[in-house]
């Protein structure tokens, strides 16, 4: 049973914190899951859950032998005239070590004969309950943990013979496993009894998930579940204090030309700061924390006269030091919390659940935009005082970093004066920021009203057709941008249209939607001189000619007619074409009536066809993507040119002996949208109905054991064309993260990507579970998104060692 080794940097404390074991969480199980899972329907999620828990618990006492094995030989010199130890020493180092290999050495010799004779009216409640009983012991070992790891490395340094055997434990490996030991430190290992009562509550909490209310385990579990909570709160009492939110009344205008929120490097770390531009001055302010009933102030933390404002050239910029951008996969992880919370929040109001556990939950959900809108902006917007200092922003769109640049150049036109403000002039200025505000709260969905728009959910469709206006010839091209939990992302970008005054793209894009409120369109004269090229990777150096934004009224846009419409930028007109499908429809597969053709046919159908175990056009796809797409940045993730997706689709499709030939000539762009398209029209997805419940009940498993034995045993479970064509798309998928420094693609951005598109519920799901096209997005789409990520973070999967491998008790679907 392959098992993931956490480090022994962390404390008792943090540990337990991480693992959410503050939080007190009573657990009901979903409706349905009664008959669902124990009816033989699907998965024996219990027994899964069981016995991936049961080859931890096997590795665990393995581990505690381990860090027993060398104390009878010290106990044993400590009273010669050589002794390694002190007998003070080894019970310091050892304490409790014994007691716990006992525990769990009974418990279990007790569950392992009931997993394995397996019977869905097995009980076991009462052994979780005595475990949870005996927590005493760890409590013991906690409280003595600091003094063992120190006692432990002052003896190592003293003592080399001690140094030797703390340094290589020999661990056994599981019964079934290849490896026979792996070597650990004695530090990991003391480690490790802290990190197990973090383990054995996540078991309860997924064991309790899959067990119906009425078995007789339900409540033993529950109580066990209880203790255990309780215990991690116990030595989990010193939680720092979160940041809070502030909110303020409105104020009025005066000579204010601009406000807002944007992010600061200062000192190598993110800090959210209220700008203010006025008519002579930009000022970067803080709101100060006040005791409760005093007025709120800000605190000026710089500013600069706008006649000493100037900015970086790119030469500058190329030289100012690389910004350390947040991994992806935590950004998604505060995705995946923020949905969840808001599903949360939407199911109290519906219960008409108490005020208190709503403002909690609204609370938690705050923290963690908050953390988002301060992580996520990566595009640099600097700015230099001509008198020395320099200041980093971090925006997340290039529209709003030519808004502030555009604003501050307008009014640098004026006849301005260098000034140098006085202690009591700077303090008059920041007092009346508070008044003069016209941005009051951070821009986070937690701080909207309730009546507000949820924004849309699914797919916008657009076209953009031509642009007039422009005075002299240029190379041009556009992007569209939407709004994606509180801030702007690239979606889509035209190809360039070389010298003219007139360009007319025609070309179409479909942009999903994640509760979007706006689109964004923005008109660029592309830089072909390659000494003016930027090398800072966020930083884009062609020229904005216009730049213009069209609000995403539900009314307006939710007809299935196209909605033409012009925007003007600059004295440019853009005009373009967009209507929108809701996910709910989205959803919708068709399956084909034709026999013949690729697309909408079943891919067993097609590889049976082809006598091919992945079907031809996936090969090809891939291939060309790997040949001149790799490097592409945003592959996958930029649409391609509907146009030219139809007529790939067309030519795959009548099997035309020239599709090798179309392919190399085609946008890759539009090569990648022909693949995504061609999962997506599958009549089923490629990891099928059947299985979809399964997945989403593997992917919320909280232990990492039962999660890998469940993860495996479902892809086992797939159909082999279905299976193979995915194994193939990993591989694919991985090898274009490789290139993420070039490509921005990491296997974040790919999950997100084909998440969505290789697992959806059926309509009966959808319909059975979901309230609104929101409700899809919050409860599924983050989760089919973790799934793939699952598979993609996983070491490489074989097709035969799967098939061959069957993991720990696993069972048939």
């Amino acid at each position: 049973m392959p098992y993931i080794d956490e480090s022994p940097t962390m404390s008792p404390q943090l540990s337990a914190r991480s693992q959410g074991g503050g939080d007190s969480i009573s657990p009901t199980p979903p409706e349905g899951l009664a008959h669902g899972v124990e009816a033989g329907k699907g998965l024996e999620m219990r027994k899964l859950v069981l016995s991936g828990f049961l080859a931890s618990e096997e590795i665990y006492i393995n581990q505690l032998e381990a860090l027993l094995l060398p104390m009878k030989p010290l106990k044993a010199t400590a009273t010669t005239s050589q002794p390694v130890l002190t007998i003070q020493q080894i019970e310091t180092i050892f304490y409790k070590i014994q007691d716990i290999y006992e525990i769990h050495k009974e418990f279990y010799d007790n569950l392992c004969p009931k997993v394995q004779q397996w019977d869905s009216q097995v009980t076991m409640g009462h052994l979780f309950q005595k475990l949870a009983s005996q927590l005493g012991v760890y409590k013991a070992f906690v409280d003595n943990y600091k003094v063992a790891l120190e006692t432990a490395e002052k003896c190592s340094q003293s003592n080399n013979q001690f140094q030797k055997i703390s340094e290589e434990l020999k661990v056994k490996g599981p019964k079934d496993s290849k490896d026979s030991h792996t070597s650990v430190t004695m530090e990991a290992l003391l480690y490790k009894p802290i990190d197990r009562v973090t383990r054995s509550t996540l078991v309860l909490h997924d064991l309790l998930k899959h067990t119906p209310v009425d078995h007789p385990d339900y409540p033993l579990l529950q109580d066990a579940l209880r203790i255990s909570q309780n215990f991690l709160s116990s030595i989990n009492e010193d939680i720092d204090p979160r940041r809070t939110a502030v909110t303020t009344p409105k104020g009025e205008t005066r000579q204010l030309v601009k406000d807002g929120f944007l992010v600061e490097m200062s000192e190598s770390s993110r800090k959210l700061r209220h700008v203010f531009l006025f008519t002579d001055v930009l000022l970067c302010a803080k709101l100060k924390k006040t005791s409760a009933g005093k007025h709120q102030q800000y605190d000026c933390k710089w500013y600069i006269p706008l006649a000493d404002l100037v900015f970086p050239s790119p030469e500058e910029s190329e030289a100012s030091p690389q910004v350390h951008l947040f991994p992806d996969h935590e950004l998604e992880d505060m995705k995946m919390k923020i949905s969840a919370l808001k599903s949360e929040i939407q199911k109290e109001k519906a219960n008409k659940g108490q005020s208190r556990a709503i403002e909690r939950l609204k609370k938690k959900m705050f923290e963690n935009e908050f953390l988002l809108l301060l992580n996520s902006p990566t595009i640099p917007f600097r700015i230099h005082n001509r008198n020395g200092k320099s200041y980093l922003f971090l925006l997340s769109s290039d529209y709003e970093r030519s808004e502030w640049r555009e604003a501050i150049q307008k009014l640098q036109k004026k006849d301005l004066q260098a000034f140098v403000l006085s202690s009591v002039e700077l303090q008059v200025l920041t007092g009346s920021c508070f008044k003069l505000r016209t941005v009051h709260n951070i821009p986070v969905t937690s701080n909207k009203d309730d009546d507000e728009s949820p924004g849309l959910y699914g797919f916008l469709h657009v076209i953009v057709h031509s642009a007039k206006g422009f005075k002299q010839s240029a190379n041009l091209y556009c992007t569209l941008e939407v709004d994606s939990f509180g801030y702007f992302v690239s979606k889509a970008k035209t190809r360039v249209f070389r010298d003219t005054t007139e360009p007319k793209w025609d070309e179409e894009f479909e942009i999903e939607l994640e509760g979007s409120q706006s689109l964004r369109i923005l008109c660029y004269e592309k830089c072909y001189d390659k000494t003016k090229v930027n090398k800072d990777n966020n930083e884009i150096v062609d020229k904005i000619m216009g730049k213009g934004q069209i609000q995403l009224d539900p009314q307006t846009v939710e007809t299935k007619n196209w909605h033409t419409d012009v925007i003007e930028m600059n004295g440019i007109k853009v005009e373009f074409s967009m209507k929108f499908t809701s996910r709910d429809m989205s959803l919708k597969r068709t399956p084909s009536k034709k026999q013949t053709g690729v697309f909408g046919v079943k891919i067993s159908v097609v590889t049976k066809r082809e006598r091919s175990k992945v079907p031809y056009i996936v090969r090809q796809c891939v291939e060309e993507v790997e040949k001149r797409g790799i490097e592409e940045v945003g592959i996958y993730r930029i649409s391609g040119v509907a146009t030219d997706i139809q007529a790939l689709k067309a030519v795959f499709d009548a099997n035309n002996k020239d599709i090798l030939l179309m392919l190399s000539d085609m946008d890759i762009n539009a090569i990648a949208g022909t693949l995504k398209l061609y999962f997506r029209e599958l009549p089923e997805p490629l990891l099928t109905d059947r299985l979809y419940p399964a997945f989403m009940e593997g992917i919320a498993l909280s232990d990492p054991a039962a999660k890998e034995n469940c993860m495996m045993h479902l892809l086992r479970s797939l159909p082999d064309p279905n299976l193979i064509t995915f194994l193939f798309l990993l591989e694919h998928l991985k090898r274009v993260a490789e290139k993420e420094p070039i490509n921005k693609m990491s296997l974040h951005n790919l999950a997100t990507v084909f998440g969505p598109t290789l697992l959806r519920p059926s309509e009966v799901e959808s319909k059975a579970h979901l309230t609104s096209a929101a409700d899809i997005w919050s409860h599924d789409v983050m989760a089919q998104v973790q799934v793939l990520l699952y598979y993609l973070q996983h070491p490489p999967i074989s097709f035969a060692e799967l098939k061959r491998n069957t993991l720990y008790f696993s069972t048939d679907v």
